[in-house]
Order: structure tokens, then sequence, then C-alpha cells
């Protein structure tokens, strides 16, 4: 869309939820504007013109990928929405003259360009052994970049250095939050809270198409529906996945979610072999390898909503906002143990615990009875006590964090020519100073695991079917008010996400949201010995990795062995593999 000056040219991808308020703002300060229709784009280029490009990205609410071409200075300038729900690609490609500055949402539209290389980096490769995902600003390509979220790039003719600034920073907002905690009491903080979400929400439903919201029965996802529920006029429709393995199911307690709140609930049980079905179309989803296992029920319910809705709401982010991670639970308890015991001593204990391989440990707590008794229900129990080796060993919640969120711990040995690059959680800690413990790590998930994984995640599935997800939790507003409550409104009384807990009472009875945390994944580990084996086996193939030449092929082989006898469960690191190999083997057609 071009500007009425004719001065900017705007491609914009993504949605700008308070650009009615916007609009009157413009007009409340005496510009006189004549616009043509009603669309959120027009607003954008209104706001450009009067305010400037920057100005009003400090004013936006929204989730963008948004490119404006200055006619006037010959300039592009590139942004992202401040948490990174829409992606944004771009790079200089070709050579001499026939050099171009390449940009997209997709890394597919790139490869139509007849100048894009597609050389692998396998630096990167090495991050998504470790991360699952492709950290920004990094993709799989070598000169190729993903723009970081809250940020502007500049580049113009005149100039062809690419320039970047942050216009907004979840950093800086971890920093003012930890400098200025919310000084009411609970209650009070639930009233906030209350009207911060119920307006976010309210934003966010306003849809000229079919509108509906993810269920699972979990707090983040119930809490979203019943303030969606409570504002509106009609039943909200919700959707949930089930599956017949029960400790994968979350459909039953979204059912019942559902008939407390009267929504019009849409359900559906997906087997095994349907949910293999999709595998093969990952590669072409998720456009670059990504191998978190939880993409694929994730594609499922983007799937089944888009039958009924265009739009979808989503409690995604509600755990980097309230603390919901068992692992910050675990840490807050934990590191503060660790830290009063010399970490010499700490080295020796994990030195111990490793001696003694997991199928040892397995068979040793089986022999005295244990599994039967207190440590019943916990599954691979040797291979959490080498888990916890590593926790035992860091020197700083910083290193314990990064072993917690890391698959492959050296993936550089692994990739053939592989060199680690330094990341956010290797190189970026300073702008959190003054940040600690589990607030520390809220916000580095919010700098890395939010966008780069399950942000990354949720709009490629979506936007495969062409469904718009929409994420009130990451409203700025909301995210920054919420991170200012103290750490035991979040983590208190043995339970994360408290303040929300207590908020989500008031709209639904507390003994259909008290049931243990659930993740939204498959049962990769048995399928990779079952129906999934001869498939990983063909990609994996010695030989194969061998020629291919991106992976060393033993260390490979030593894990896939293990694997399928059952003396460790090696899924992650196995699915990070095959799934770079099964996107290697469909861009290569």
């Amino acid at each position: 869309m071009i500007s009425t000056s004719g001065r900017f040219v705007l491609v914009f991808n993504g949605e700008i939820y308070n650009h009615l308020e916007l609009r009157q703002e413009l007009l409340a300060t005496g510009n006189t504007i004549s616009f043509k229709g009603h669309s959120d784009t027009e607003t954008l280029l209104a706001c450009f013109e009067a305010w400037g490009f920057k100005n009003t990205l400090v004013r936006a609410v929204g989730m963008f990928a948004i490119a404006m071409w200055d006619q006037l200075d010959q300039q592009l300038m590139l942004a992202r929405d401040r948490l990174g729900e829409k992606p944004l690609y771009y790079g200089w490609q070709g050579q001499g003259d026939q050099r171009s500055f390449l940009f997209a949402s997709e890394l597919k539209a790139l490869r139509a360009h007849p100048n894009f290389q597609g050389t692998i980096d396998r630096n990167a490769l090495c991050l998504q052994l470790r991360h699952s995902c492709i950290p920004a600003p990094y993709s799989i390509y070598e000169g190729l970049f993903k723009l970081e979220p809250g940020s502007i790039l500049t580049v113009s003719l005149n100039d062809r250095q690419v320039r970047i600034e942050a216009y907004w920073s979840a950093a800086h907002a971890a920093f003012k939050a930890a400098q200025r905690p919310f000084q009411g009491g609970l209650h009070e903080g639930m009233h906030e809270l209350d009207v911060l979400l119920r307006h976010a929400i309210s934003q966010q439903m306003v849809a000229d198409v079919p509108l509906g919201a993810f269920l699972s029965g979990g707090v983040d996802s119930s809490s979203i529906v019943a303030l969606m529920q409570a504002q509106s006029a009609t039943r909200v429709k919700t959707f949930t996945i089930g599956f017949h393995e029960q400790s994968y199911n979350e459909a039953i307690a979204a059912k019942e979610v559902a008939n407390h709140l009267g929504t019009d609930h849409t359900e559906l049980y997906i087997s095994a072999k349907e949910a293999l079905s999709v595998i093969p179309l990952m590669p072409d989803i998720y456009d670059e390898p990504f191998s978190d296992a939880s993409q694929i029920p994730t594609f499922l319910v983007s799937r089944l909503a888009r039958q009924h809705v265009t739009v979808a709401l989503s409690g995604d982010g509600g755990d980097e906002v309230f603390a919901g991670y068992n692992r910050y639970q675990i840490t807050s308890q934990l590191w503060r143990d660790l830290e009063r015991v010399p970490r010499p001593l700490r080295q020796v204990l994990a030195k111990c615990l490793t001696t003694i391989s997991p199928g040892g440990w397995n068979s040793f707590f089986s022999n005295l009875g244990l599994a039967r008794g207190g440590l019943a229900g916990v599954a691979n129990l040797g291979d959490k006590l080498h888990k916890g080796a590593a926790v035992l060993s860091s020197s700083s919640v910083d290193e314990l964090y990064r072993g917690l969120v890391s698959h492959w711990k050296d993936p550089a040995s692994v990739v053939i020519g592989g060199r680690e690059p330094a990341t956010l959680l290797t190189d970026g800690l300073a702008a959190l100073h003054g940040v600690n413990g589990v607030s520390r790590m809220m916000a580095l998930d919010a700098l890395t695991y939010l966008p780069d994984d399950v942000l990354f995640k949720v709009d490629r599935a979506a936007m495969s079917v062409s469904l718009e997800t929409r994420i009130p939790f990451l409203d700025h507003r909301v995210l920054e008010f919420a991170w200012c409550f103290p750490m035991e409104m979040k983590l208190g009384h043995g339970q994360t996400k408290l303040i929300l807990r207590k908020l989500l009472e008031q709209y639904i009875p507390k003994d259909l949201i008290v049931r243990p945390k659930m993740g939204f994944s498959v049962p990769i580990d048995s399928w990779l010995r079952g129906p999934l084996r001869e498939w990983a086996e063909s990609l994996l193939d010695p030989v194969r990795l061998k020629n291919e030449g991106y992976f060393h092929p033993a260390p490979i082989r030593e894990k896939w062995t293990q694997h399928l006898s059952g003396a460790r469960n090696w899924a992650e690191h196995l699915w990070d593999v095959l799934m770079f190999q099964a996107w290697l083997e469909r861009t290569r057609r």
C-alpha cells in the first residue's frame, strides 16, 4: 500500500490491535486525514507520515513484520514486533553488480530469487542440535539472517550498510521490572491483571472473519478462553487435539473446562498413524531445520481449527510471563542450595553420578524396589540423574540455564566443519545486569526460547493452513506489568503461575485446573523404536551420513543403537538430526 503523499510504500504481515486508537490519536493531534478504508495498514502509513517510523512502532500494539520503502530518502526499513511473533529474514545475495538485498517472511520466498545462493551454515546447524531451533540472528543459510524481535533494520541505496537498532527490548523490560517491583498485594495484583488481560483480549478478538481459540485445559489457554467467553455475547469456538496415549492426552481436561465455560467446543482424537502421517510435511512447513517435537500436535490443532475459523487466540507465552515452567521452580529451590556447596565438591559428586550408566541406575533402583515406592512413575530415572550431574557442576545460573535448554552438549563434535557461534546465552547477558534468579531465566526464555522455538513453531504451523494466531499474553503491556510481580506471587505454595491460577479460579472451579503440567507433545521416543524406525534408519544410515558430509556418523549411530535397545532415551538428540536430514532431503528434490 502507498501512503497518501506517495512517499512511503508498505508491505505488512501481521495485525495492529490498537490501530483504531492510533487513528483517534492522529485526528486528536490536529492531523487532517481522509481515510479511504478501515485497514490497519492504512493506519500505519498515516502514522509513519505524521510521527515517523520508530515513533509509530513504539505506539503500536501488535504482531508484525514490516517493510517500508521511503521513496524520498531512497531507503528501506524493516521491523519486527516486540516479542517475535512474526518472522522476518534478510540478507545480501549474489555477486558484484548483481548483488541484491533480499527480505521475506519465509526462506522459501528467498529461495525463489535468482541470486539465492543456499550454502548451508554448519555453525547454525550446531545451534539447531543444541536448541532444536536456530536462534536469531542466524538462519540455516550463510548470509541470510533473522531480524531480532523489537528491532528496526535500515539500508539505503546511497549507503548499503545494514544498520539495526532496537525500539523495544525484553532485557530492558526485565531490568525495569526488577527495579520497580509491584507494591500491592495478591488481590490488588489480580484485579489489575484482570483488567489488563481483558483489554488485550478484547482488542485481539476484533476480526471480520470467524474467530476461536486453542484450549488444552491448562492454566494458560483456560485463562484466555475464560476471559474471551466473559466478554463474548456468543459461545466462543474452542479446539483441542486428543491422543489415545493417556500420558499425552489433554483433551479430557479441556472438555471439562469447555463444558464449564459453555464454549462451542470441538475435539479430535488423533491416532499415532494420523500423527505420523504429517511428519513428511514438517520440512515444508518450517522451512529450515526445526526439531521441537510438539510441532506435530501444534500443526494438527491448527489444521482442526482452520476447518471452522480463520483466527485463533492462543495461551502461548504464559509460562514466560508468569513463571510456568517446572525448571523455574526446580532451579529456584536447587540453586540456592547448590551455591552453598563448593563447586569442586559438586564436580566430584557429578562425576560419581555419571560413573554409573543410566541403565545401571535404572536397574539399581528397580532391584531396590524404589520404582514401586517413592519414585513410582519416574521414567528414565538414570537419564535424569545424568542430567542432574550437569546441573551440579554448573558455575552460575546462566550456565545452569543453558544446560537445561540444551540437547547436544557439544554439537561441534558432531557437525563436520561446524563451530558453535555466539548467542544471547553465551555473549549477550550484560543487558540483564541486576536481573537474577528465576526472573533472569524468564527473561532469557523471552529473549531466546520464546521467539526462536515457541513462536516459530506456532506461526509456521498455523500459517501453513492459513490460520492467523494471536497471543494475548504477549501484549507487551501485559508482560511488562506481570514481570513486576514479586516472585512469591508467581512461584508460591508449591505452585507455578500462582497469581494467574488465583485469577482463573474466579472463572473456573479450582478442581478443574489443579493438575500436573503436561507438555504439548507426542511419544517420539517410542515411535522411533516402533512405527518410525524404518524411516529413521534410512535417514541415519552411516553410509548416507558420510556421503552427505554434514555429520560424523559414529556419535549419532551410538545414540541410535542405545535408543533402540531401550538402554537410553535419546529421542530429543535423534529428532534434532532427523529433522535436519528430512529437511535436507526435501530441499534437494
